[in-house]
């Protein structure tokens, strides 16, 4: 496992002085870049090789969100690799060692200049050590659209929302979703899956679906083809 330790800062806190999802995820995301990095497989090994990870699916369970200066762990581990894709876990361990919140991801290995998933090759597979997937609770399989969505305004994508590979950043799928949620909506599982990259300037359609302990957002074009789908519990 992969871990380093931080601490809740008030640029991640909400209104509660509680760390927001939003912040989680990205403690996440970090972590495994650091990883990436450390093990000598990060950005730009894999930029010379034409290659980058896309994200495919998050899974989050969050039991407790720290509290503002609260000493925090970030872990993260792979725990199995496909011909083309990888499978890897996350953990927030708050200064107790209990574990406030937890996730699940899939990535693809994609081609930069084909544009297209290709093979996870021996060198990048054997730069880290597989551990034992959590066995997670909570809703599992593809995310279900509710059979009612409202439309809500559209947008366009600002430079503000881009990574570094020049598309939407995982996590502003899911912090754009949270705008359509009812108030007072506490969040304890969050879905996404990612279907298509939007980039600079491109018009986002959101729909959204509610249910007595859900809501669906789904991110679309002008088409209705959905960027990404999140669902939040």
């Amino acid at each position: 496992m992969y871990e380093y330790d931080s601490r809740v800062r008030f640029t991640e806190v909400d209104q509660n002085r509680r760390m927001t999802l939003t912040a989680i995820l990205n403690a996440f995301q970090d972590c495994s870049t650091f990883h990436s990095e450390d093990r000598g497989v990060g950005m730009e090994y894999l930029e010379k090789r034409n290659r980058m990870w896309v994200l495919r699916s998050w899974k989050i369970m969050v039991y407790r969100y720290p509290e503002m200066a609260e000493h925090i762990r970030i872990g993260t581990w792979p725990y199995a690799f496909g011909k083309m894709s990888g499978q890897r876990n996350f953990r927030l361990m708050d200064e107790e060692g209990k574990m406030s919140a937890c996730a699940d991801t899939e990535w693809v290995l994609m081609d930069t200049k084909r544009q297209r998933p290709t093979l996870v090759d021996e060198e990048i597979s054997s730069a880290y050590t597989l551990e034992e997937g959590l066995s997670m609770e909570g809703e599992s399989g593809n995310i279900r659209l509710p059979d009612t969505l409202v439309e809500k305004e559209p947008f366009a994508i600002h430079a503000r929302q881009l990574d570094v590979n020049h598309h939407v950043n995982n996590g502003q799928y899911v912090q754009l979703a949270e705008a359509y949620l009812p108030e007072d909506f506490v969040i304890h599982q969050m879905r996404a899956e990612y279907r298509k990259s939007a980039v600079l300037h491109d018009m986002i359609c959101p729909q959204a679906g509610y249910g007595s302990d859900c809501c669906t957002v789904l991110l679309g074009d002008t088409k209705g083809r959905p960027y990404a789908v999140v669902e939040f519990r």
